[in-house]
């Protein structure tokens, strides 16, 4: 995981009576974690992670180690967003059954301790890529670690909700069906402007839904930055940030990752205009060949409204943040700069549409 954006004082491990700028009772919090988080010996450091626009996220750096807290975000929520008890109950059937994520260590029920829901998990002590192009990696080790990020998708797409307590998790029904829905409604709940490709996208994606083959549990925002690799080696540690995850369409997850490839490098996860065989970096045909071998599909569909669908799902995430810096609320100092990629977002995602219904 990447490391903390801010400490204070860890030098004496002295500790204020409020995070500042957070409203967090630094006092009630050390009482809960001496209560309900076994083996926790203070004093401790308490520092927010750099980025991410969901579900703010603090490294607890004490006495008995390092914990890792994720809570709801402060101010005004859209109605089931941010479900820090989802995610919770996720990991903690997700680690028992061998798949690789932080182990839940204990969730507080009660809002009044740091003003929302939150719970701590283990600490993964590895590395974070952000940049999908690896510069700090050798070619063969670029093509292990992609090969490792769509083998980990693959091994989540290929567990049994029921066998592992989830059978419960979703809704049944098609899944890119309610997603649409889903997503439109979160997009009226946030609009603030009138955006024509994102009309003609709420209109187009709900009358062309494809069949539904396969359920799984799906994480909802698989892409490389939300892993956690060894410091030394290619293996993978443990995926992050299951805001989102939910029992449904697998081929949403490896459509949403498979982004990388049609999305511009800007030095982040986006993969378009680097000379991949140079580097190393294997071809979206290479990932779909290796994830239809490892979860015994004979090929995929067209990716084209896929792509559209997903575009469409993060313009209305990015119009969420964009409210939420209105508001004041956003959890990170870039909130400004990703709502100003609103509408080229929508843009892509109707080109994208458009090319769909030409196949």
């Amino acid at each position: 995981m990447a490391g903390p954006s801010q400490k204070w004082n860890s030098e004496n491990m002295t500790m204020p009576s409020e995070l500042p700028g957070t409203g967090l009772d630094m006092g009630r919090l050390e009482a809960w974690l001496g209560t309900h988080l076994a083996g926790f010996h203070p004093p401790f450091v308490l520092s927010k992670f750099p980025g991410g626009q969901s579900n703010p996220t603090y490294l607890i750096d004490a006495a008995s180690g390092k914990y890792v807290l994720r809570r709801k975000p402060f101010g005004d929520l859209l109605p089931s967003a941010h479900a820090v008890d989802r995610e919770f109950r996720l990991i903690s059937a997700l680690s028992p059954a061998g798949f690789r994520t932080a182990k839940p260590l204990a969730f507080c029920e009660d809002p009044t301790v740091i003003g929302s829901l939150f719970y701590v998990m283990s600490y993964l002590d590895g590395r974070t890529f952000w940049d999908g192009a690896l510069p700090q990696l050798n070619r063969v080790d670029r093509s292990d670690v992609y090969f490792a990020l769509v083998d980990t998708l693959a091994d989540l797409h290929g567990l049994d909700p029921v066998a592992v307590g989830l059978s419960d998790y979703g809704k049944p029904g098609n899944y890119f069906e309610r997603q649409v829905g889903l997503w439109t409604r979160q997009y009226r709940a946030s609009q603030t402007d009138q955006i024509d490709s994102v009309e003609n996208l709420m209109e187009w994606l709900p009358r062309t839904v494809p069949p539904q083959t396969r359920t799984s549990i799906v994480h909802g925002d698989y892409r490389i930055d939300n892993v956690v690799f060894a410091s030394d080696r290619t293996q993978v540690l443990g995926v992050l940030d299951w805001e989102l995850s939910t029992l449904g369409d697998p081929l949403a997850d490896f459509t949403y990752f498979a982004m990388s490839w049609i999305q511009a490098y800007e030095g982040k996860a986006g993969l378009q205009g680097l000379d991949l065989p140079a580097l190393g970096i294997p071809s979206i045909d290479a990932m779909i060949e290796r994830y239809c071998v490892r979860t015994g599909r004979d090929g995929l569909p067209d990716l084209d409204w896929y792509f559209a669908y997903n575009l469409f799902r993060i313009t209305a995430i990015l119009q969420g943040v964009k409210k939420r810096a209105l508001q004041g609320n956003a959890s990170s100092a870039d909130a400004a700069d990703m709502a100003g990629r609103i509408v080229p977002f929508a843009e892509r995602a109707w080109q994208f549409a458009r090319k769909s219904q030409k196949t």
